[in-house]
């Protein structure tokens, strides 16, 4: 077994221990908070936008998509670890240290959020740095933690504002009702946008060729996510009004502008997909005639679209892996051009060839010729 695949193995239990401790831990909470029937409740009415958010993220993901099993571990660590490892936390220094509510909200609450949330990102970074090749990445899983965190705190809101319980008066279904309205239509963008900057900064580490940037970068990362994430907690202490002039001035903005790098670094791959495979085909590790069916997405779906249907669901599959495995070669070249491929990038390459050599032959684009957009 190579090292990156022991190291894969590594992570992957690791992970996977965690969020079956953090499961049992959420779910006798889940148990504990209510009456089953408001929990139900709370857990449909919490799932209601996750669907349109990973819709979105993996939108963003489509130029070379993550393994579905990470992006699934992401969303289990959110949901799970980082929430039932921050309520733990929380707890015990609320009791050790008797923090008021407002320093809890406004500051325990952030620190310890971001931490346990981007403690995900870090693992990847440590065990599976070879899966993140840059921003987009980086957006791409923190969005995924957040998701999940986002999905479980949201339960518990919604069944306290049904109980009435912490102040969240008036309880009932209008208690319910509002909190929905502010948590899960007005902003269900907020815990992921905080963690992705933790994400941005994970990203800028990878593709960084500076000692001082692959530390820096995160930890900024960490810091914007605390300040962001804190700030939007410290609204609600001072009523409706200045949570309406924080999500209006500085959260909506926030979120606008990621939206723009997001998209920006999507384009960007596209581009720089080009040249990593470009420069590939010029060293004989591919058909230069094959890329515009590789960096454009309808032109992929067309060729697998062509492939079904004069080859079967065989040379389908093939074009499929064909299109994986030369993305993925773009990506490592480009990181080997730029100085900054993984350790194993020798291995991983061959990898990818013999992938690509033994899906080739199998298939054929249409007419061989490159589409015009």
């Amino acid at each position: 077994m190579g090292p990156h695949r022991r190291e894969g193995v590594a992570f992957t239990v690791v992970v996977t221990v965690a969020v079956g401790l953090g499961a049992v831990a959420v779910l006798l909470l889940l148990a504990l908070s209510g009456a089953p029937s408001i929990t139900l409740l709370a857990t449909v009415l919490a799932a209601l936008p996750v669907g349109p958010a990973l819709a979105a993220y993996l939108w963003l993901d489509r130029y070379e998509p993550e393994p579905r099993s990470l992006l699934l571990l992401g969303l289990l660590w959110g949901a799970c670890v980082a929430t039932a490892a921050a309520l733990v936390v929380q707890g015990l220094g609320g009791f050790l240290v008797g923090f008021t509510s407002t320093v809890s909200l406004a500051v325990v609450a952030p620190v310890t959020e971001e931490a346990f949330k981007g403690l995900f990102l870090l693992l990847l970074l440590w065990w599976r740095r070879a899966e993140v090749d840059g921003i987009l990445d980086g957006i791409v899983y923190a969005g995924m933690v957040g998701i999940g965190f986002a999905f479980f705190e949201n339960i518990l809101y919604l069944a306290a504002a049904y109980d009435g319980a912490d102040g969240m008066a008036p309880g009932g279904i209008a208690g319910i009702t509002s909190t929905f309205v502010v948590r899960c239509l007005f902003s269900p963008f907020a815990h992921p946008l905080f963690t992705t900057f933790i994400g941005i900064g994970v990203g800028i580490a990878v593709t960084s060729r500076s000692t001082g940037v692959r530390v820096a970068a995160p930890l900024v990362g960490y810091l914007c996510a605390v300040v962001s994430h804190g700030i939007w907690n410290a609204s609600t202490v001072f009523g409706f009004g200045s949570f309406v002039v924080v999500y209006l001035v500085l959260m909506a903005p926030a979120f606008a502008g990621m939206i723009t790098l997001a998209i920006w670094a999507r384009n960007r791959e596209r581009e720089m997909l080009t040249a990593a495979l470009q420069d590939a085909a010029a060293r004989g590790l591919l058909p230069a005639t094959d890329i515009g069916w590789l960096v454009d997405l309808g032109a992929r779906r067309l060729a697998r679209e062509h492939a079904r249907a004069y080859g079967g669901e065989a040379a389908g599959r093939a074009v499929r892996d064909y299109q994986q495995a030369a993305v993925e070669l773009g990506y490592l070249h480009h990181r080997l051009l730029r100085g900054t491929a993984p350790t194993d990038w020798q291995a991983r390459g061959q990898e990818f060839l013999a992938r690509i050599q033994a899906s080739r032959p199998r298939f054929a684009f249409p007419g061989q010729v490159v589409p015009q957009r």
